[in-house]
Protein backbone atom coordinates (compact mmCIF):
# COMPACT_ATOMS: atom_id res chain seq x y z
CA UNK A 1 0.00 0.00 0.00
CA UNK A 2 0.88 4.04 -0.57
CA UNK A 3 -0.20 6.42 1.67
CA UNK A 4 0.24 10.16 0.83
CA UNK A 5 -0.50 12.79 3.12
CA UNK A 6 -0.95 16.77 2.17
CA UNK A 7 -0.89 19.31 4.99
CA UNK A 8 -2.03 21.86 2.66
CA UNK A 9 1.59 22.99 1.47
CA UNK A 10 4.51 21.51 -0.91
CA UNK A 11 5.62 18.14 0.25
CA UNK A 12 8.59 17.30 1.87
CA UNK A 13 10.44 14.23 2.62
CA UNK A 14 8.72 14.03 5.97
CA UNK A 15 5.50 14.65 5.19
CA UNK A 16 5.32 11.63 2.71
CA UNK A 17 5.21 8.33 3.93
CA UNK A 18 5.44 5.23 1.74
CA UNK A 19 5.38 1.58 2.89
CA UNK A 20 4.81 -1.40 1.29
CA UNK A 21 2.67 -5.11 2.93
CA UNK A 22 0.66 -7.81 1.69
CA UNK A 23 -2.60 -6.58 -0.05
CA UNK A 24 -3.98 -9.36 1.29
CA UNK A 25 -3.62 -8.02 4.57
CA UNK A 26 -5.17 -4.58 3.83
CA UNK A 27 -8.28 -4.82 2.05
CA UNK A 28 -8.74 -1.18 1.39
CA UNK A 29 -6.41 1.56 0.31
CA UNK A 30 -6.21 4.90 1.87
CA UNK A 31 -5.34 7.92 0.04
CA UNK A 32 -5.43 11.04 2.11
CA UNK A 33 -5.25 14.17 -0.12
CA UNK A 34 -6.80 17.78 1.77
CA UNK A 35 -6.19 19.86 -1.18
CA UNK A 36 -5.08 18.43 -4.56
CA UNK A 37 -4.78 22.23 -5.45
CA UNK A 38 -1.86 23.11 -2.89
CA UNK A 39 0.37 20.04 -4.37
CA UNK A 40 1.98 22.55 -7.08
CA UNK A 41 4.94 19.71 -7.29
CA UNK A 42 2.95 16.99 -8.27
CA UNK A 43 1.17 19.28 -11.21
CA UNK A 44 1.52 17.97 -14.86
CA UNK A 45 4.53 19.06 -16.20
CA UNK A 46 3.11 20.85 -19.16
CA UNK A 47 1.52 23.35 -16.82
CA UNK A 48 4.90 24.51 -15.63
CA UNK A 49 6.30 25.30 -19.12
CA UNK A 50 3.30 26.41 -20.97
CA UNK A 51 1.94 29.71 -21.66
CA UNK A 52 -1.31 31.17 -22.45
CA UNK A 53 -2.26 33.16 -25.08
CA UNK A 54 -4.99 35.63 -25.14
CA UNK A 55 -6.69 35.45 -28.07
CA UNK A 56 -6.19 38.89 -28.93
CA UNK A 57 -2.54 38.49 -29.01
CA UNK A 58 -3.37 35.28 -31.70
CA UNK A 59 -3.47 36.28 -35.51
CA UNK A 60 -5.09 34.54 -37.54
CA UNK A 61 -4.88 33.83 -41.10
CA UNK A 62 -8.08 34.86 -43.38
CA UNK A 63 -7.89 33.01 -46.12
CA UNK A 64 -10.29 35.69 -47.67
CA UNK A 65 -7.95 38.78 -47.21
CA UNK A 66 -7.09 40.18 -50.31
CA UNK A 67 -3.35 40.43 -51.23
CA UNK A 68 -1.51 43.12 -53.11
CA UNK A 69 0.29 42.25 -56.87
CA UNK A 70 2.43 43.61 -59.10
CA UNK A 71 1.51 42.24 -62.68
CA UNK A 72 4.10 44.43 -64.22
CA UNK A 73 6.61 42.30 -62.63
CA UNK A 74 4.75 39.19 -63.08
CA UNK A 75 5.12 37.18 -66.26
CA UNK A 76 1.61 36.29 -68.03
CA UNK A 77 1.54 32.74 -69.52
CA UNK A 78 -0.39 34.17 -72.42
CA UNK A 79 1.28 34.56 -75.61
CA UNK A 80 2.04 38.66 -75.84
CA UNK A 81 3.99 41.45 -78.09
CA UNK A 82 6.69 43.68 -76.76
CA UNK A 83 8.33 46.30 -78.71
CA UNK A 84 12.07 46.64 -78.07
CA UNK A 85 14.08 49.49 -79.33
CA UNK A 86 17.87 49.69 -79.27
CA UNK A 87 18.84 53.91 -78.69
CA UNK A 88 20.80 55.93 -80.22
CA UNK A 89 23.71 54.87 -78.07
CA UNK A 90 23.13 50.94 -78.04
CA UNK A 91 23.59 51.42 -82.01
CA UNK A 92 26.65 53.92 -82.10
CA UNK A 93 28.43 51.61 -79.86
CA UNK A 94 27.96 48.56 -82.27
CA UNK A 95 25.65 46.68 -79.47
CA UNK A 96 22.42 45.75 -81.57
CA UNK A 97 24.20 42.10 -82.59
CA UNK A 98 24.54 41.22 -78.43
CA UNK A 99 21.53 42.74 -77.76
CA UNK A 100 19.35 41.14 -80.22
CA UNK A 101 21.00 37.78 -79.67
CA UNK A 102 19.34 38.29 -75.84
CA UNK A 103 15.99 37.74 -77.00
CA UNK A 104 16.44 34.84 -79.37
CA UNK A 105 18.50 33.28 -77.17
CA UNK A 106 15.20 33.39 -74.50
CA UNK A 107 13.54 31.95 -76.86
CA UNK A 108 11.10 34.80 -77.89
CA UNK A 109 9.89 34.93 -81.61
CA UNK A 110 11.36 38.23 -83.64
CA UNK A 111 8.51 40.14 -85.70
CA UNK A 112 9.62 43.34 -86.80
CA UNK A 113 12.70 44.70 -87.27
CA UNK A 114 14.58 47.69 -88.92
CA UNK A 115 16.74 50.67 -88.69
CA UNK A 116 14.98 53.90 -88.06
CA UNK A 117 15.58 57.33 -87.38
CA UNK A 118 13.17 58.85 -85.02
CA UNK A 119 11.60 61.84 -86.15
CA UNK A 120 10.64 64.82 -82.87
CA UNK A 121 7.10 64.49 -83.59
CA UNK A 122 7.30 60.23 -83.07
CA UNK A 123 9.96 60.58 -80.41
CA UNK A 124 7.14 63.15 -78.32
CA UNK A 125 4.14 61.02 -79.03
CA UNK A 126 6.07 58.08 -77.61
CA UNK A 127 7.23 59.15 -74.70
CA UNK A 128 4.18 61.72 -73.80
CA UNK A 129 3.72 60.54 -70.62
CA UNK A 130 7.14 62.03 -69.67
CA UNK A 131 6.16 65.47 -71.17
CA UNK A 132 5.55 66.79 -67.25
CA UNK A 133 9.17 65.84 -66.60
CA UNK A 134 12.35 68.57 -66.71
CA UNK A 135 14.45 65.93 -68.26
CA UNK A 136 11.83 65.67 -71.25
CA UNK A 137 14.08 68.58 -74.25
CA UNK A 138 16.75 66.29 -73.11
CA UNK A 139 15.28 62.88 -73.84
CA UNK A 140 13.73 63.39 -76.85
CA UNK A 141 16.60 65.12 -78.55
CA UNK A 142 18.67 62.25 -77.28
CA UNK A 143 16.39 59.45 -78.98
CA UNK A 144 16.51 61.51 -82.14
CA UNK A 145 20.22 62.37 -82.30
CA UNK A 146 20.72 59.15 -84.39
CA UNK A 147 19.45 55.73 -85.73
CA UNK A 148 17.43 53.64 -83.49
CA UNK A 149 16.95 49.52 -84.01
CA UNK A 150 12.89 48.94 -83.51
CA UNK A 151 12.23 45.41 -82.85
CA UNK A 152 8.87 43.68 -82.09
CA UNK A 153 8.97 40.25 -80.09
CA UNK A 154 6.39 38.09 -79.74
CA UNK A 155 6.29 35.33 -76.83
CA UNK A 156 4.82 33.62 -73.46
CA UNK A 157 4.72 36.51 -71.25
CA UNK A 158 7.67 38.18 -73.04
CA UNK A 159 6.86 41.41 -71.59
CA UNK A 160 7.71 41.37 -68.14
CA UNK A 161 9.93 38.75 -69.02
CA UNK A 162 11.96 41.08 -71.12
CA UNK A 163 12.05 44.05 -68.58
CA UNK A 164 14.34 41.39 -66.71
CA UNK A 165 16.22 40.86 -69.56
CA UNK A 166 17.13 44.83 -69.78
CA UNK A 167 17.24 45.71 -65.94
CA UNK A 168 16.40 48.33 -63.99
CA UNK A 169 16.48 52.13 -65.49
CA UNK A 170 19.30 53.29 -63.61
CA UNK A 171 21.91 50.96 -65.03
CA UNK A 172 24.32 51.19 -62.26
CA UNK A 173 21.12 49.58 -60.11
CA UNK A 174 20.90 46.90 -62.69
CA UNK A 175 21.85 43.33 -62.05
CA UNK A 176 24.61 41.72 -63.37
CA UNK A 177 23.78 39.46 -66.01
CA UNK A 178 20.97 42.15 -67.54
CA UNK A 179 21.77 44.08 -70.91
CA UNK A 180 21.54 47.29 -69.12
CA UNK A 181 24.04 45.85 -65.71
CA UNK A 182 26.10 44.61 -68.25
CA UNK A 183 26.69 47.24 -70.99
CA UNK A 184 25.49 50.86 -69.35
CA UNK A 185 26.14 52.86 -66.41
CA UNK A 186 24.27 56.23 -66.78
CA UNK A 187 20.46 56.29 -67.07
CA UNK A 188 20.78 58.76 -69.99
CA UNK A 189 22.50 56.30 -71.71
CA UNK A 190 20.71 52.82 -70.71
CA UNK A 191 21.12 51.10 -74.52
CA UNK A 192 17.56 50.13 -74.82
CA UNK A 193 13.63 50.59 -74.48
CA UNK A 194 11.22 47.49 -73.91
CA UNK A 195 7.74 47.97 -73.26
CA UNK A 196 5.60 48.57 -69.59
CA UNK A 197 3.08 46.56 -69.96
CA UNK A 198 1.40 44.25 -72.88
CA UNK A 199 -1.45 47.41 -73.75
CA UNK A 200 1.81 49.64 -74.40
CA UNK A 201 3.61 46.87 -76.20
CA UNK A 202 0.70 46.85 -78.73
CA UNK A 203 0.55 51.12 -78.78
CA UNK A 204 4.12 51.25 -79.39
CA UNK A 205 4.32 48.15 -82.20
CA UNK A 206 1.68 50.27 -83.75
CA UNK A 207 3.48 53.19 -83.65
CA UNK A 208 6.59 52.49 -84.86
CA UNK A 209 6.01 49.58 -87.48
CA UNK A 210 3.66 50.78 -90.19
CA UNK A 211 1.20 47.99 -91.66
CA UNK A 212 2.59 45.15 -93.82
CA UNK A 213 6.25 45.58 -91.71
CA UNK A 214 5.33 42.89 -89.31
CA UNK A 215 6.25 38.99 -90.40
CA UNK A 216 4.23 36.43 -89.28
CA UNK A 217 5.75 32.90 -88.83
CA UNK A 218 6.52 30.22 -86.83
CA UNK A 219 10.32 29.29 -85.63
CA UNK A 220 11.03 25.69 -86.13
CA UNK A 221 12.32 25.69 -82.65
CA UNK A 222 9.39 25.79 -81.19
CA UNK A 223 7.81 22.68 -80.12
CA UNK A 224 11.58 22.92 -78.25
CA UNK A 225 10.10 25.98 -76.26
CA UNK A 226 6.66 25.31 -75.81
CA UNK A 227 4.61 22.41 -74.92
Amino acid sequence: MESVTALGRAPSLSTIRLSSSSTASLPTTTVSVTNHRHLAAFQSPSHLFSISLSPASVKKKNPNKTRIFLPHLMASMEVEESYIMIKPDGVQRGLVGEIISRFEKKGFKLKGLKLFHCPKQLAEEHYKDLSSKPFFPKLITYITSGPVVCMAWEGVGVVASARKLIGATNPLQAEPGTIRGDLAVQTGRNVVHGSDSPENGKREIALWFKEGELTEWTPVQTPWLVE
